[in-house]
């Protein structure tokens, strides 16, 4: 049988010389968690996890988990060495598995070092991350949906802004104006906001498919509008008729059974009505894209266009299609912000979700679920950055600011060269 190395140089140099960098990284990992972290540690620290949410929940209590700093920084630094040692030795078969795991015990040491001494409620570090992870997620999504038939949505941003701003004015007019009951008023401003998406989506389908706009600069300057616009009716309208920018939010309710698993059942079954929706969306998503025919059309106009031209498949519809879906995702996405969030719009409030969406799609490689758990990881970053400044960690506040973005830029130096787009992605098609 053939080693994995074996198999690798098969593959080329280049495979080859990639795996050999997984190693020491992997080594590298573990000297950083040595040298930042554990000598960091004094034997008598330990760090307290609390396991239990604050305030109302109907999980089953837990124990909080108390352990000594100094002996798990250790621990996992050896790991960390171990596993660099055996990919450099042999090489995994999955080395994704390895990486993933050793980021994970990176960032359970770096928890285990700010939280020495001291404690931390990392179920409600998981909820608050799940939370933040939901616009980069629907963003993610509303990609996939777009490059998946080879239009490349770099508007997301201004799509998820749009949304934002109409959820809070529309939802807000119904509320307060109109005075409808609040359940009304949000699923109104919801509506406004799936249907602003739509109608920016399908501009850019226009500009894209109809005129064959470079898909670069119309989802920019479809950016540059959606940001001018909203700048400018916030200024005018939001500030000052306030009544006007106070929709309210979509309220937390608990799935019956599933709420009350420790742990889990707090960070996904204690949530509102817009999470879940998120949930049924990448369902709904994952199965219409690899088990229905429209799935296997838009995989077929996003391969090979030509191709599916000649077996019927109308490419410039299913683009058009699939492209005004994006834009509702992406005006999902804005909606939360607003409905699923903090209750009002602010100018800019979207603050690159948009663009670590389309990072978070890369990540993912075009699948529904790679794009959600990418998204994970970045919410993860944005949840940890606050949590930090709460515990007083001795590290610039810039810099935890920071982290989202950095996170962002250090994924996708890493998939670069692994991750395959659509063949047909960005190029507009010429019926012939």
């Amino acid at each position: 049988m053939s080693t994995v190395w074996e198999r690798i140089g098969a593959r080329g140099d280049v495979s080859a010389r990639r795996a050999r960098t997984y190693g020491l990284i992997f080594l590298g990992v573990g000297l950083l968690i040595f040298l930042l972290f554990a000598r960091g540690a004094t034997a008598d620290q330990a760090t307290t996890f609390v396991l239990t949410p604050s305030g109302e929940s109907q999980a089953l209590p837990v124990p909080d988990l108390s352990v000594p700093s100094l002996t798990v920084l250790y621990g996992f630094a050896l790991v960390c060495v171990f596993v660099g040692g055996w990919q450099l030795a042999r090489g995994f078969r999955r080395v994704n598995l390895a990486l993933g795991g050793v980021a994970v015990l990176f960032v359970l040491a770096f928890l285990t070092w700010a939280a020495r001494d001291r404690s931390m409620n990392l179920t409600g570090l998981l909820s608050s991350a799940l939370l933040r992870s939901v616009p980069i997620a629907l963003a993610g999504l509303s990609g996939v949906l777009c490059e998946r038939c080879a239009v490349i949505n770099i508007a997301i941003e201004g799509m998820m802004l749009t949304g934002a701003f109409i959820a809070a004015l529309m939802g807000s007019v119904a509320a307060n104006i109109w005075e409808w009951p609040s359940w009304a008023a949000l699923l109104f401003g919801l509506a406004s906001a799936l249907a602003a998406g739509a109608l920016l989506g399908l501009l850019l389908a226009v500009l894209a498919v109809r005129f064959k706009v470079d898909q670069i600069i119309a989802g920019t300057a479809i950016n540059i509008l959606a940001v001018g616009i909203t700048s400018f009716l916030s200024a005018r309208i939001l500030a000052e008729f306030q009544y006007l920018n106070n929709p309210g939010i979509f309220p937390r309710f608990s799935i019956p059974l599933l709420s009350k698993i420790p742990i889990i059942g707090p960070v996904f079954f204690e949530q509102n009505g817009l999470v879940y929706a998120l949930f049924v969306l990448l369902i709904v998503t994952h199965v219409m894209l690899f088990y229905t025919r429209w799935g296997l059309r838009t995989r077929a106009v996003g391969e090979h266009p030509r191709a599916a031209d000649t077996l019927g498949i109308n490419v410039f519809r299913t683009r058009y299609i699939n492209v005004t879906l994006g834009g509702m995702v992406a005006g999902l996405g804005g909606a939360f912000l607003v409905l699923g969030s903090v209750g009002r719009f602010d100018e800019l409030m979207t603050a690159g979700k948009g663009f670590i969406g389309l990072a978070a799609m890369i990540f993912g490689k075009w699948m529904p679920f790679g794009a959600f758990g990418a998204a994970l990881i970045f919410g993860f970053a944005d949840a940890l950055q606050t949590k930090l400044a709460i515990l007083e960690v001795p590290i610039a506040s810039q810099f935890l600011l920071m982290a989202p973005y950095l996170v962002t830029m250090v994924v996708l130096a890493g998939v670069v060269g692994e991750a395959v787009p659509p063949a047909a992605d960005g190029q507009p098609y010429e019926k012939q």
